[in-house]
C-alpha cells in the first residue's frame, strides 16, 4: 500500500476558468488511480487540519511576516492576484495552509514508516520565495517540509529533487544557506523563471543545477540521472528525500519544451528508491491532464515495487 495524502478542499483554490494550474489536474490524477490496476494499492488519507499543526512558526521560518499576511488579506477580502498569473481565491488562503500541513504529512509517514507516500496537493509552491510568491506558488511546501523534518528524532540530512520543468528558484532561495538540506534541481534553460544556472551551488555546495536544452528526451536525461543527480544524493546520504514531483516536462504538457513520456517518471522513481525508500512525493506542476495523471501513475506504480 502507498499512502497519498489528499483533500477535496484541495479543489477549492480557485485559479479561473483558463489558468493551467487549475482544479481538473486533481480530479484527473484521482480518476487515474482509483481506476486504475493499482488502485486496491492505494491508502487515501485526509490531511491533519491547519488548525492541529503549528504552521505559523513554521511558515515564518521560509516566509517573511508581511508575505504571509499579504496572502491572507487577499484572500479574505474577496480574491486577488500575486502577480499576474498568481491567482489567490477567498479559499487560497485557507488551502495553502491545508497543502502544507499535507506536506507535513507526508514526512511523518515516510519517517514512520520508512517507505514512500505521495503528497496530491495544491496550490504548488517550489516557486514560492520568501518575500513572495510567484509562477503559481503560494507557500514554500517543499523546503517547509524540509525544514520541519529536521525538526524530528534522528533526521540530520535533508535532500530535495525537484524534477519539474521550471526551476524551483523559491525552494533554492529558502535553502540554499543550510548546510543540512541539499538541492537537486532538473528544469529546461532557457525557461521560466530564468533562475537555475549551473554556477549556482549554494553557500555549502548544497545545490546542484542542471539545465536542459529545450527538446531533451530521456536519451539526455538518463545519463545525467546516472552520472550527476545519484551521486550527488547518495554522497549526502540523507535521512530523508523529498521529490517536487512536477510533471511539466512531458512532451504533450503545455508549458514548457521538454520531451519526456509518463514512463520516465517510472525510471526516475527507480533511480531515487536506489538511494533510499524514505521518499516524500509532492506534487508541483504538470499540465496536460493525461500526461500528468499518467505520470503520477508511473511514479506510485514503481514504488509498490
Amino acid at each position: 500500500m502507498l499512502p497519498v495524502i489528499y483533500s477535496d478542499e484541495f479543489l477549492e483554490h480557485q485559479t479561473g476558468k483558463m489558468h493551467p494550474e487549475r482544479p481538473d489536474r486533481l480530479s484527473a490524477i484521482t480518476a487515474a488511480l482509483k481506476q486504475g490496476k493499482i488502485a486496491s494499492q492505494i491508502e487515501w488519507k485526509l490531511p491533519t487540519p491547519a488548525s492541529q499543526r503549528p504552521l505559523m512558526r513554521l511558515l515564518e521560518q521560509a516566509h517573511a511576516s508581511s508575505y504571509i499576511e499579504k496572502v491572507k488579506e487577499i484572500a479574505t477580502t474577496g480574491g486577488g492576484y500575486i502577480d499576474n498569473e498568481t491567482t489567490i481565491s477567498p479559499r487560497s488562503y485557507d488551502v495553502a495552509l491545508l497543502a502544507l500541513s499535507a506536506w507535513l504529512d507526508g514526512v511523518d509517514i515516510v519517517l514512520e514508516r520508512e517507505e514512500p507516500a505521495f503528497v496530491m496537493a495544491r496550490p504548488p509552491g517550489h516557486h514560492a520565495e520568501r518575500e513572495t510568491g510567484m509562477g503559481f506558488c503560494l507557500f514554500s511546501n517543499a523546503a517547509i517540509a524540509a525544514h520541519y523534518a529536521l525538526e524530528q528524532s534522528g533526521i540530520n540530512r535533508v535532500a530535495i529533487l525537484d524534477w519539474d520543468v521550471h526551476h524551483g528558484n523559491g525552494t533554492q532561495n529558502i535553502v540554499e544557506n543550510n548546510p543540512q538540506i541539499e538541492y537537486c534541481s532538473l528544469h529546461q534553460y532557457p525557461c521560466y523563471p530564468g533562475t537555475g544556472k549551473h554556477t549556482e551551488k549554494g553557500f555549502h555546495n548544497n545545490v546542484l543545477n542542471i539545465p536542459i536544452p529545450p527538446g531533451s528526451d530521456i536519451s539526455i536525461y538518463q545519463p545525467v540521472f546516472e552520472r550527476m543527480v545519484v551521486p550527488f544524493l547518495a554522497e549526502f546520504q540523507p535521512d530523508l528525500l523529498i521529490v517536487s514531483a512536477g510533471y511539466d516536462a512531458n512532451a504533450n504538457d503545455p508549458l514548457a519544451n521538454i520531451n519526456l513520456q509518463p514512463q520516465d517518471y517510472g525510471l526516475f522513481t527507480e533511480y531515487c528508491l536506489g538511494v533510499t525508500r524514505k521518499i516524500l512525493f509532492g506534487l508541483e506542476g504538470g499540465y496536460d491532464l493525461d500526461a500528468l495523471s499518467q505520470s503520477v501513475v508511473a511514479t506510485i506504480e514503481k514504488c509498490l515495487v
